[in-house]
């Protein structure tokens, strides 16, 4: 039978994948909860800078996880890791198995040596859809790992989230609804979408912290149902921005994201994303309100901080 590992504001807590959208929010949170021993590890050159510059009373390591290497160290004495590393796009299989796969038999492997007694695991809500591509293949083949490595874990499994650092979804549609004079809406908008508010998500990997349930897996959805045209509509009146929208044919607009993507190789909205966001789809929402006792933020009160928070609304991850 596990016990629950105390942690205090000066245990030890290892964050792999820590300069993404979801490491860059956790660390501010955990920081204003007043927890003073983080260790960040990334390999991406920019963000991982942005990190230490925004963060310099903690460590944070550039290092490729799926590289064994010094950072290994780093887990001596850690009370706890809260696994964050993903690789989320790309076009050919290699990527997928080193940043989700290899990293993680990785990170087991030193936390078995080091002895660390529990992991805070962060899959996805795509393990439960109908995708089966590189990144649902290999994040399931993460959660194995995890599973299978007799140490102590919970594993949250979360929905589209928004909030500050934001580079993709709905960080990239207010940057450049707030460009251009005219929007388009694929078709009537009417795609609904539960998204999830980083900033609930971060309380909840700080409340799992401490319940540290048991090996347990939760699929964690934004508690709110809104469509998509509500959602930009929502990032308008946030931005007090007066873009028009206007709602076009669902084949121009895939017509003009092929186009896009011819000079753009590395597009922030592809034509399969489009066919994505109109498939209908919807998640289980359990109470994770109640089970990890926190106070879930208003959709539009979330967009509010999101946008228009003086520290961090201003930075923008790189890809």
């Amino acid at each position: 039978m596990n016990s629950i590992v105390e942690i205090s504001k000066n245990s030890k807590i290892v964050i792999p994948g820590a300069a993404g959208l979801v490491g860059q929010n956790l660390i501010v949170f955990l920081k204003k909860a007043g927890y003073n021993n983080l260790v960040a590890i990334d390999k991406h050159k920019h963000n991982t800078k942005m990190l230490a510059e925004l963060h310099p009373d903690i460590t944070v390591i550039e290092a490729d996880l799926a590289e064994k290497g010094d950072w290994q160290a780093s887990l001596e004495n850690a009370n706890m890791i809260i696994m964050l590393q993903a690789q989320i796009g790309g076009l050919t299989l290699e990527p997928f198995i080193r940043n989700n796969v290899t990293s993680t038999e990785n990170i087991i492997h030193s936390a078995k040596q080091y002895k660390v007694p529990y992991i805070v695991h962060i899959s996805s809500s795509v393990l439960e859809s109908e995708a089966d591509d590189f990144y649902t293949q290999t994040k399931e083949q993460q959660e194995e790992l995890v599973i299978n490595s007799g140490i102590a874990h919970c594993i949250l499994r979360p929905t589209l989230m928004f909030g500050w650092f934001d580079r993709k979804h709905l960080g990239w549609l207010s940057r450049f609804m707030a460009k251009i004079p005219i929007f388009p809406i694929p078709s009537h908008g009417r795609f609904m979408r539960q998204p999830l508010y980083v900033g609930d998500f971060c309380n909840m990997i700080i409340s799992a912290m401490h319940k540290q349930p048991q090996n347990e897996v939760y699929n964690i959805t934004g508690r709110e149902k809104i469509d998509y045209v509500d959602i930009i509509k929502g990032i308008k009146k946030t931005l007090g921005l007066r873009t028009w929208i206007m709602h076009i044919p669902y084949w121009l607009f895939w017509t003009l994201l092929k186009i896009y993507a011819i000079f753009d190789r590395d597009p922030p909205f592809t034509t399969s994303q489009l066919q994505a966001l109109v498939i209908k789809e919807e998640f289980e929402l359990i109470p994770w309100w109640d089970i990890f006792e926190i106070e879930p933020t208003p959709f539009d009160q979330a967009l509010k901080e999101t946008y228009l928070d003086e520290t961090y609304s201003k930075y923008v991850l790189k890809f």
